[in-house]
């Protein structure tokens, strides 16, 4: 799990349970106001929690004394509250979740709910970045894809493309189970962000961390966490992008061009191969453009430890506002 999105749903989950509380609390004020013998039965409850732990270890009074005396207290006060017009469960605290009493965890495992924080957490950032909001392989639109053979190639776009979509669906369904990484290479306007953010969606669905980011940016976080400022998040994005389950790395090629840059470009790509995590690369760079533009060790990282997926076509923006699409 991704740690800054999981700090993040702790602190939701705290805001809730300080809520809970904080009802809990108002509830006991307006109930022992009214009744004051429930506050008493409260107090004797209380004292036999002290006391069944001694029995335990073989002190004090017996055990299933203690026990039956609880019973009876605590029919004693659920017939109270629901004489006086509440449920008999009303002292029972204000949980939003009752299996963890809203601490996040049962047993030493993440409840449910947290889990479920977690993933709106990310689900929110994924959205923020992605933008358009509507990425799903779903919606992944094969028929803005020219069905007819290309002249120079034989190969016809539609047939291209059906078979990159397949290998992104399969990639992102069975995620857990693969140690692929992916490289996405055309034009603009053919589909590459598009698919990134449908395998995006899907994978951080399933459960597992997903940092998207745009080379430009991650470059940038790079440099920056070099001359750390105070409450800089440079140096947490870049160690989100080295530990993250997968790494979607957009736009490749428009990152500035110096010494260092390149560096940082390589210890990402290699840092990641190290540690297995997985990642996915898009380019609008053709194979010479990429050759000419970064070192012989990294273009041996990509093209060795990467499948290839060429995308082919029409700009679709171009396509959607001739349809009036857009």
């Amino acid at each position: 799990m991704d740690g800054k999105l999981l700090a993040m749903a702790r602190e939701e989950k705290e805001n809730i349970r300080r809520q809970a509380m904080r009802v809990d609390r108002q509830r006991r004020e307006e109930v022992y106001a009214k009744v004051p013998a429930l506050r008493q039965l409260d107090s004797q409850l209380a004292a036999l929690v002290g006391q069944t732990a001694a029995a335990a270890v073989g002190t004090g009074r017996p055990l299933e004394e203690l026990r039956r005396e609880s019973l009876d207290l605590q029919a004693r006060r659920a017939e109270l509250l629901v004489e006086n017009g509440w449920p008999m469960q009303w002292l029972d605290g204000a949980w939003d979740c009752p299996k963890c009493r809203d601490t996040g965890y049962v047993e030493g495992r993440m409840c449910s709910c947290l889990k479920a924080l977690y993933d709106k957490a990310q689900a929110r950032e994924l959205s923020a970045l992605l933008k358009l909001g509507n990425e799903s392989f779903g919606t992944f639109d094969l028929g803005l894809y020219d069905d007819r053979p290309d002249p120079v190639s034989g190969v016809a776009p539609r047939a291209q493309m059906e078979t990159v979509f397949g290998v992104c669906y399969d990639y992102a369904l069975g995620f857990g189970k693969s140690r692929m990484n992916l490289l996405f290479r055309g034009g603009t306007g053919l589909g590459k962000t598009f698919l990134s953010a449908c395998i995006a969606r899907e994978v951080a669905r399933q459960g597992y961390s997903v940092v998207y980011e745009t080379a430009v940016g991650a470059m940038e976080a790079f440099k920056e966490q070099r001359y750390p400022r105070e409450e800089d998040a440079s140096a947490e994005l870049v160690r989100r992008m080295l530990r993250c389950d997968l790494l979607i790395l957009d736009d490749l090629g428009m990152e500035p061009q110096t010494d260092y840059i390149r560096s940082a470009l390589y210890t990402l790509v290699d840092s990641r191969l190290n540690s297995r995590g997985r990642t996915v690369i898009s380019t609008n760079l053709t194979a010479g453009q990429m050759a000419k533009r970064y070192s012989p060790q990294l273009m041996s990282r990509l093209e060795g430890e990467y499948q290839v997926l060429t995308f082919v076509g029409t700009d679709i923006r171009i396509l959607k506002k001739e349809r009036g699409l857009e």
